[in-house]
């Protein structure tokens, strides 16, 4: 008994570092600063200037490793300027389950971020073209889901839904949010049953899938578009590759759970870069036109 408490408390600790790590690494995404400080590419190591980042997308000039990037620099580079009018920016989640800290960790990120939680949406316009757009903000504790994220992805269905919109989503996450418990897994549920609602209403939904889409969140709405893109590199499945080489005790195939893989295996549409994002789902969007004639997105 006391090897197996020593066992457990041993993958507890190794856990706690991995979170630590993972916290670490979202520190290095995009941030207001001078343009000419140095950041390193997470995959080769070069270094190039936030300008140059900035210039290329935040993807690495070298490499082409697609840097993780917050949802207000997602809209400003998908959507047409100055056409974005965001949605239900003051839902909030609680502290359903009374976890120690969260309250506090939760007003932080709303501090650092400008954010409400992790979900960002709301109206706007690709190549002229109506659409409701949301982004799961990884920047947001690592884009997870709880019950605030929830309650506002039924309330942008709805809206598309009601505004006969196209509904797009960006999907980044580490999965449900633990800090809630149960009610951040009955949100799997809600999420699935939205989008069977807008389906059931003719709208077209379409995902994108970002570094990383797990968990909780790929195992609900974010698997259910009709159309299934992704970044390039990007890490897609319900455990990690480090969960399931430990559970089965086996080395993975190289690229496991990547978009090529899941692009090979069925799981996505077309692997898109993000310098070509735009185009592409301006392509989709005008080969749906008809369904969609007369809409528009304001209020």
């Amino acid at each position: 008994m006391a090897e197996l408490f020593e066992e457990r408390k041993k993958t507890f600790f190794n856990f706690r570092s991995f979170r630590r790590e993972k916290a670490k690494k979202a520190e290095g995404l995009p941030k207001p600063g001078d343009e000419k400080e140095e950041v390193a590419c997470k995959a080769c190591h070069k270094v190039f200037g936030r300008g140059e980042w900035k210039e290329n997308l935040y993807v690495c000039p070298s490499c082409g490793f697609h840097m993780p990037i917050s949802g207000k620099i997602r809209m400003g580079i998908t959507l047409d300027e100055g056409s974005f009018q965001e949605l239900y920016p003051d839902v909030k989640g609680g502290d359903p389950i009374h976890f120690p800290g969260y309250p506090e960790k939760t007003g932080k990120a709303r501090e650092k971020t400008g954010l409400s939680d992790s979900l960002y949406g709301g109206l706007g316009t690709i190549d002229s073209f109506p659409v409701l757009a949301a982004v799961l903000d990884s920047t947001f504790f690592m884009g997870s889901m709880g019950e605030a994220v929830g309650d506002k992805f039924v309330l942008l269905v709805e809206e598309a839904i009601k505004r006969h919109l196209p509904l797009l989503v960006f999907a980044s996450s580490g999965g449900a949010r633990m800090q809630e418990g149960l009610f951040s897994l009955m949100q799997m549920a809600k999420t699935a049953a939205a989008i069977g609602k807008f389906r059931e209403s003719g709208g077209l939904y379409l995902v994108v899938f970002t570094n990383p889409t797990t968990g909780g969140v790929s195992a609900s709405f974010a698997s259910l578009g009709d159309i299934a893109l992704a970044e390039p590199g990007a890490l897609i499945g319900f455990a990690g590759p480090r969960v399931i080489r430990q559970t089965i005790g086996e080395e993975l195939p190289e690229g496991f759970q990547r978009s090529q893989f899941q692009l090979e295996h069925g799981q996505i549409d077309k692997i898109v870069e993000r310098k070509d994002m735009k185009g592409v789902l301006s392509q989709v969007l005008r080969l749906h036109g008809n369904v969609y004639e007369g809409t528009d997105t304001k209020e």
